[in-house]
């Protein structure tokens, strides 16, 4: 489902994931990855949540960062992708944790969807990433006594 949600985004092509790559992440003997799938009656699955653990220094608490959300398209408008939100929301209660926060790109319908449930457009905040060469290249500039 991952490669399906990459392809809605538009980016199928910038998916490389395996199916040996998640399960590891996933199951490994230090996950940092977790999921919540969501099956039907025949034990396929329809729709999932992938998620990692974040910090704020201000709270002084984890939160979750939920990576990725799909819902397969004959699921969706069936309260699949709220109730993996509301999971994940009782995940951070359960915790202590303070926040559950996650990016989307902004031609996604979900906005509507996101509104409705109460999530607000984080303003002032632009998200950053370094990758490829840019990401070599900035290694390249730490000391070798840091490495």
């Amino acid at each position: 489902m991952v490669h399906e949600l990459a392809d809605f985004e538009r980016a199928a092509e910038s998916c490389h994931l395996t199916e040996e790559q998640l399960t590891a992440a996933l199951f490994g003997p230090q996950p940092a990855l977790f999921g919540h799938v969501a099956v039907d009656a025949q034990d396929s699955p329809y729709a999932f949540a992938l998620w990692f653990l974040n910090f704020s220094t201000w709270e002084g608490t984890h939160g979750i960062h939920l990576e990725d959300l799909y819902v397969r398209p004959q699921a969706r408008g069936t309260g699949a992708g709220s109730a993996l939100l509301a999971t994940l929301a009782a995940e951070c209660v359960r915790r202590g944790y303070q926040r559950l926060e996650w990016v989307m790109l902004d031609w996604n319908p979900a906005a509507e969807f996101y509104a409705a449930i109460g999530a607000k457009v984080t303003e002032d905040w632009l998200p950053y990433r370094l990758t490829g060469s840019a990401l070599r290249q900035l290694a390249e500039r730490s000391s070798p006594a840091r490495r």
